[in-house]
């Protein structure tokens, strides 16, 4: 777990990679239930037999499940600003999902961070480089340049 952080000590952690994420296995109960919340029931996500008939072999999960687990897996890496109020997500600069990740795959994710400034008086704006690879796979589910805002409390 990254420690909570003072402003001071930003440009001491500008470039540096976090601890990785746990594995986070994606099991089909997931992708079936993430397939009813958003209503893309697309048979290469729901239907076993038609998509192992797929150069894929089997179900994969949603391109936006990898990307929604995120804000599970930055638990363990996301930095925390001394004083901070609250988080909030604030968006992403740039997303690819680069492979598929397969249904019985674990993800993990990793990430520098890029920059962190104060956008307004106790307003922080953080954009981290993230990667979430799948285990025993060379090339990573997706990257992405996430930015998240927190807010200190005030004095």
């Amino acid at each position: 777990m990254t420690p909570n952080i003072s402003t001071d000590q930003i440009d001491d952690f500008i470039g540096r990679e976090l601890p990785p994420s746990p594995w986070f296995k994606i099991d089909q109960s997931r992708i079936d239930t993430f397939a009813d919340v958003t209503e893309d029931r697309q048979f290469i996500h729901v239907d076993p037999e038609a998509a192992a008939q797929t150069p894929f072999g089997k179900t994969i999960a949603h391109g936006f499940l990898t990307l929604s687990l995120l804000s599970h897996l930055a638990e363990s890496f996301a930095l925390i600003l001394e004083g901070a109020q609250m988080g909030i997500n604030y968006g992403f600069d740039k997303v690819r999902f680069i492979n598929p990740v397969t249904v019985g795959s674990e993800v993990r994710a990793l990430a520098t961070v890029v920059s962190i400034e104060e956008k307004n008086p106790g307003q922080w704006l953080t954009k981290y480089a993230v990667t979430v690879e799948i285990k025993g796979e060379e090339k990573p589910a997706l990257l992405a340049e996430w930015l998240g805002m927190q807010v200190l409390k005030s004095s």
